[in-house]
């Protein structure tokens, strides 16, 4: 049986040492490439056509969500396993949504990794337990959220968006992450019955929320 191909994607260059090390002691893995951020990722998965990425979230772009979607989209024989810190809504959502097989936090022992990877090769999903719990209750949220009230925050993210400011802006203005305006906004869509920024800004007007 031949070894799994894997392409080990992150910005620093101790950590891509460490996980070629680790993933190399393996013998049914094969480090075939690294990247130090998303276009040299999708340079080497075009080239290389590994069997599953290891990548981190937050590199140069791009990254993230966009990054998983872009190489499900040019490779979508290729499967994507997460290895972050970063475990908020506003990070495991939308790498679960543009299609990441599995989400692994970088304190995983080292044999949950190499079980991940070899799952994410046959096409199963990994999850770390905190990420599991965070889809969990990400799925019973918009139930227990909608028609909720409106907190004054959230009404002052609402009608930044109504202004046009987009979420890196928002925090800029309210002084608070980017990660945060998301969760912020996943709170309000869910309040609202809204699918998007628009619709939420809509239901706002309609619901009095905003003034016009």
């Amino acid at each position: 049986m031949s070894a799994l191909r894997l392409l080990v994607v992150d910005d620093h260059p101790v950590v891509r040492d460490g996980l070629r090390g680790m993933l190399g002691s393996q013998p049914d893995f094969e480090i075939v490439g690294e990247a130090a951020g998303g276009d040299e990722a999708l340079t080497l998965v075009a080239a290389l056509r590994p069997d599953v990425v290891v990548t981190d979230l937050r590199m140069p772009e791009p990254s993230g969500a966009t990054l998983i979607r872009l190489l499900r989209e040019r490779a979508p024989e290729v499967r994507i396993l997460v290895l972050t810190t970063h475990d908020t809504d506003a990070d495991v959502l939308p790498a679960i949504e543009a299609g990441a097989i599995g989400y692994l936090l970088k304190d995983a022992p080292r044999e949950e990794l190499f079980r991940a990877v070899r799952a994410a090769a046959r096409d199963e999903t990994v999850l770390s337990p905190t990420v599991a719990a965070r889809l969990v209750n990400r799925v019973r949220a918009p139930r227990a959220l909608r028609g909720g009230t409106v907190s004054n925050r959230e009404r002052e993210v609402l009608a930044l968006v109504a202004q046009g400011k987009g979420n890196r802006e928002i925090a800029a203005v309210l002084h608070i992450s980017e990660a945060t305006v998301k969760t912020h906004l996943l709170h309000l869509f869910a309040k609202l019955d809204a699918p998007d920024r628009a619709a939420a800004v809509a239901a706002g007007y309609q619901r009095g929320i905003l003034n016009h």
